[in-house]
């Protein structure tokens, strides 16, 4: 026969192997709801309550107070959620106001609650009515952090008489369940912050992505959109069991891809507003295509005061004079438009326009101090026969820069190990599959999976942008093309390229972010 304590201590025994058990369960929880729901399982058990939900505190806007996290039914099936119809604003200690949650949480100890002697208030009322309709007690713990603060309140619900001990964790029941609840606050406390820290780096990189797209109206929410496109291919990509049978991502690698995409540009921070914002081929902090024009006026000028002086020596020949005046100013308008023209950039400039831009430049006209000079300066000239775009190629340079800095700053930065290839995702959108790309000259084989879906994603955007001064928008059918043309030389991945196309991703992403008249395209099979 077994002594008291002994019995206890077989008891006491029994029930170590289960805690422990319960204190990894919860270690192992990534996410509140989970931990919750673990937490109210054994809580329940432990106690023989019948239900119970749980109160943490937000100390959110507009107001703080305590969100009530409960099942939805009344199975232990029901996964744990927020019932936001049930947030309780924590009234100014002014005020003396609040139920039975508010007075744990402001006390920091248990509350036990016989709810035949007890009067509730309205709110609490509602609640039970709601969630525990046939309970006669309630129990409230409260619920601490690592840092010895009241973070929310854990409540019980009875269909009977609230137990006066914890008879499943024996003699000491109070002191065990009371450390069990501790640690289940500080795992909440530690996945809170996790959550806290990550919201805050999620809207940091957006904050910087947003500062990167207000530098230039031209590239106006390109840091925003690229993710957009980004993901949509890479959940295509872990879809695809032909191409890509072997990759997948799991939460934390979405994670760090979502970093990646909304960073890729961070490098154009520092990148010259001058060359960032040039939206035509003489544009320095203005189109220096106005000063060309006003050059044109004193030539138009010239002209004219050529023809009066002209008829007042000979007024005989006026109409042969009036001729050549307007020849000579229609041939200076013709001109002008050329350069007006040429200076907006496009995808080709022929080398006879090219030449002409030069023919101008021989031109003289005399400044206001009566100095000839030639039409177009040196460097007007060289801007204006920029073959493709608005760029030089020293300008060029320097945007391709952008790149370099991207990945300096990213590669400065501590990144935990669930976020290391952040650097190579963000730093691969300018490589090319052959190795004629930029900053490394990477080739596919030296590039992951996802560098190269990111790769697609920013020329994409990039043809299909609305913003970009120096051309219209390409429609679908254009943009295909010239990617079509980039997989052809080797520019793109094949295979992301052809997954791209018949897994309409393009479309998609152009039904929801492009105009109308863009989507000019349905059936992508021509572009594979």
């Amino acid at each position: 026969m077994m002594t008291p304590s002994q019995t206890q201590q077989m008891a006491d025994n029994a029930q170590l192997p289960r805690l422990l058990r319960v204190a990894q369960h919860l270690s192992e929880q990534k996410d509140v709801p989970r931990l919750l729901d673990a937490l109210l399982k054994e809580v329940l058990y432990l106690c023989h309550a019948d239900t119970g939900w749980v109160w943490l505190y937000t100390d959110g806007r507009p107001r703080a107070g305590l969100n009530c996290l409960c099942r939805d039914g009344a199975g232990e099936s029901d996964a744990v959620k927020e019932a936001p119809q049930w947030f309780r604003p924590l009234a100014d200690e002014a005020d003396g106001a609040g139920g039975i949650v508010e007075q744990c949480f402001a006390a920091g100890e248990p509350l036990t609650v016989a709810l035949t002697q007890t009067p509730l208030n309205e709110v609490d009322k509602a609640l039970l009515a709601a969630l525990a309709p046939q309970a006669k007690g309630l129990q409230l713990w409260p619920l601490y952090n690592h840092e010895g603060l009241v973070t929310g309140v854990l409540q019980l619900a009875y269909d009977k008489p609230v137990p006066r001990n914890l008879q499943r964790l024996g003699e000491h029941g109070h002191l065990i369940f009371q450390s069990l609840l501790t640690y289940g606050g500080i795992a909440l406390s530690n996945l809170s912050q996790v959550q806290e820290l990550k919201d805050l780096l999620d809207a940091f990189i957006k904050v910087l992505a947003q500062a990167i797209d207000a530098k230039s109206p031209h590239t106006s929410a390109h840091c925003q959109r690229v993710p957009v496109i980004t993901e949509m291919l890479a959940q295509a990509t872990c879809d695809d069991q032909a191409l890509f049978p072997d990759f997948s991502l799991d939460e934390e690698g979405w994670y760090e891809l979502h970093v990646a995409a909304w960073l890729h540009d961070c490098g154009k921070l520092a990148t010259p507003d001058s060359v960032l914002d040039k939206s035509t081929k003489l544009h320095t902090l203005h189109d220096r295509i106005d000063e060309v024009a006003s050059r044109f006026a004193t030539l138009r000028a010239e002209i004219q005061f050529a023809y009066e002086k002209a008829c007042l020596l000979n007024p005989a020949d006026e109409p042969a004079c009036r001729q050549r005046m307007e020849e000579d100013i229609g041939a200076l308008k013709e001109e002008l438009a050329f350069l007006e023209r040429i200076n907006r950039g496009g995808e080709a400039m022929a080398a006879v326009d090219q030449q002409r831009v030069k023919d101008i430049a021989a031109r003289t006209w005399t400044d206001a101090w009566g100095q000839e000079k030639p039409l177009l300066s040196d460097d007007e000239v060289y801007n204006l026969c920029i073959p493709r775009g608005t760029l030089t190629p020293e300008e060029r340079q320097i945007i391709n820069g952008h790149m370099d800095v991207t990945l300096d700053m990213l590669g400065s930065l501590p990144f935990p190990r669930k976020l290391q290839r952040v650097p190579e995702y963000a730093g691969g959108h300018h490589e090319k599959m052959d190795g004629t790309g930029f900053p490394l000259g990477l080739t596919r084989d030296q590039m992951s999976i996802p560098a190269r879906i990111m790769a697609i994603a920013d020329v994409f955007e990039a043809l299909t942008a609305k913003e970009r001064p120096y051309k219209t928008p390409l429609k679908l059918s254009e943009a295909l093309g010239i990617m079509q043309r980039m997989r052809n030389n080797d520019h793109l991945d094949p295979d992301l390229y052809q997954l791209f196309i018949r897994s309409r991703v393009w479309r998609q992403y152009g039904e929801k972010h492009l105009d109308p008249v863009q989507l000019d395209v349905e059936d992508g099979s021509a572009f594979l």
